[in-house]
């Protein structure tokens, strides 16, 4: 399944790296921009990530929450979002099933992994329907940054 501009998003509810379950309808009335990347500590994912702990308060002052997916699980999603400094969630799609229903999952990703993030980044406005999605096939891509911002300043 994959989802495209014009969607309603597909809800979830996800553990973060607190252990707190968060849920996409606990940011109705924000917008939100939905990372999903494929594993933490690796060097793509923590230039990502660290991107947008150093830009959050431009996303925020676009009425804008960060949360970021991987396949990881909350024990190392915490670690690494200790290490990095990170202020945005983390949350766990230990079980793949909403890296899936976005369709932002590696079948067989490096070293013979399955079932691994696709680097991708949707934005989902305060209706909770996407505005911006785009899917990486390379994971050593980043998202288009400059397009989620534009993205945001027409939902503004």
């Amino acid at each position: 399944m994959s989802v495209n501009v014009g969607d309603k998003a597909p809800s979830f509810s996800l553990y973060s790296s607190d252990k707190k379950e968060v849920s996409l309808k606990d940011y109705e009335g924000k917008n939100v921009i939905l990372l999903f990347f494929p594993m933490a500590f690796t060097s793509v994912c923590t230039e990502e990530l660290c991107s947008m702990r150093d830009n959050i308060a431009l996303y925020n002052g676009s009425n804008a929450e960060v949360l970021a997916v991987s396949v990881d699980s909350p024990f190392t999603l915490n670690k690494f979002k200790t290490e990095q400094q990170l202020n945005f969630p983390l949350l766990s799609d230990f079980n793949k099933e909403v890296s899936r229903a976005y369709g932002a999952l590696y079948e067989e990703f490096v070293l013979g992994l399955r079932g691994v993030s696709k680097r991708s980044a949707f934005v989902i406005d305060k209706n909770g329907v996407v505005r911006y999605a785009e899917v990486l096939d390379n994971a050593g891509n980043l998202p288009d940054f400059e397009a989620v911002k534009e993205t945001l300043s027409n939902l503004n």
